[in-house]
């Protein structure tokens, strides 16, 4: 059914990362290769990554910084193109690389702009051929070339690109797709009186809880938004919420905002500063530890008048406050949506596919790369490397 008449003509569809290295990969060794492109501008993902800078790898590339219903999936891939071969190829090209001390990797340049210039001309020198052009349909397409390669990506950043196409495919086809979520996203909570302390910053200790149950647990910055919450913290542990949520569970966060004290350390503190300063309010004594915001809401929440002098502080009032500070909970109540998503859980099911050439196992001459398939890297670069990682092997494959 699925016939080719052009020996060795590629049709790859999507130009964002893992289409345009596939590209590059497979014009390298001397194919025909069309790469289709909904949006005027290519790699508009690319461009907003690392706020401009591109965390364009990672050092420490492991199969424990993938999410998958089939985790064991991204081994050979990651095996077999990892950091070293990806550095050699892509400063082989002039694009050269910078590793930090905990292993994430950014251009020479600190820019995005400097990645999908170097790649695009590249490709272009190669003599890809970019169509802007939307792809409806792939049954024609497998007609028409020897390769497809599905590189859409996922439904993570509409506004970059983000869209359902990979799905439209897969079904196309017959292939399971695992319902797509938000991942590495903000979260809305349940917290009164949040708009008040939007805009607060500080660090922190986050741990998860899915029905109760510790999950995970997330240390660094949090920022409270007008929606709920965000920071380092929580986008790190947000796959996993955005997960439950869709699966219907109970989400919470217990937030320690004094992560260096321990309850007893804390209500200790209180209760010293209390008896030396007597003048002092309890607003006074906790804004040496938090942003007023902060002690402001918690005292309201609480209960407890912001005016309280040291001399009405007692054991059993600082106890109440640490333990608020140490273990807020909070309920999730939702994420903050694809469109502010860096990537999405789901995708097609890589069951599958053959992990070693990322070719389809019901149609012979289709690939999926990169987001469209269910596997989510952590933050710090590792997106980029499965990008990187799958592209290759499927360009391997299909130009053996």
């Amino acid at each position: 059914m699925y016939k080719s008449n052009t020996p060795k003509s590629i049709a790859i569809i999507g130009a964002g990362a893992s289409g345009i290295f596939c590209a590059i990969k497979c014009k390298n060794n001397n194919t025909q290769v069309t790469l289709y492109e909904q949006n005027e501008k290519v790699a508009k993902k690319i461009l907003a990554s690392g706020n401009g800078r591109c965390n364009i790898t990672n050092k420490h590339l492991t199969p424990s910084a993938y999410h998958s219903q089939n985790n064991s999936f991204v081994e050979y891939a990651l095996k077999t193109y990892g950091y070293d071969d990806f550095k050699k190829d892509v400063e082989k090209i002039g694009l050269l690389l910078e590793t930090k001390e905990d292993g994430k990797t950014y251009p020479f340049s600190n820019e995005a702009k400097s990645v999908v210039k170097i790649l695009t001309q590249y490709a272009l020198s190669l003599g890809v051929e970019f169509q802007t052009k939307k792809v409806e349909s792939i049954t024609p397409l497998l007609e028409q070339y020897s390769s497809v390669v599905i590189a859409t990506g996922s439904m993570a950043a509409p506004h970059l690109g983000g869209s359902n196409s990979a799905e439209l495919f897969a079904q196309e086809v017959g292939h399971n797709f695992i319902t797509p979520f938000p991942s590495l996203v903000q979260l809305h909570v349940n917290i009164p009186f949040l708009k008040k302390i939007a805009g607060v910053k500080l660090h922190a200790e986050v741990t998860l809880l899915i029905n109760g149950k510790k999950e995970h647990i997330t240390n660094g910055d949090l920022l409270f938004t007008n929606y709920g919450l965000s920071g380092y913290t929580i986008l790190d542990l947000s796959h996993d919420a955005s997960e439950a949520l869709l699966n219907y569970q109970a989400v919470d966060l217990v937030l320690n905002l004094l992560p260096s004290f321990s309850a007893q350390k804390l209500s200790n503190h209180i209760l010293k500063l209390s008896k030396e300063l007597p003048n002092f309010t309890i607003s006074d004594i906790l804004a040496g530890l938090l942003p007023l915001k902060i002690v402001q809401i918690m005292l309201e929440s609480l209960q407890i008048m912001p005016t309280i002098k040291g001399t009405q502080i007692e054991t059993k009032l600082t106890k109440k406050v640490a333990n608020h500070l140490l273990q807020w909970k909070v309920e999730v109540t939702d994420t903050h949506g694809f469109r502010h998503a860096e990537v999405a859980g789901g995708g097609l099911d890589t069951t599958q596919i053959d992990p070693k050439t990322m070719r389809s196992n019901r149609v012979s001459n289709l690939y999926f790369i990169g987001e469209a398939l269910d596997v989510v890297g952590k933050r710090g670069g590792f997106n980029f490397a499965w990008a990187w990682a799958s592209a290759s092997v499927c360009a391997q494959h299909i130009t053996k």
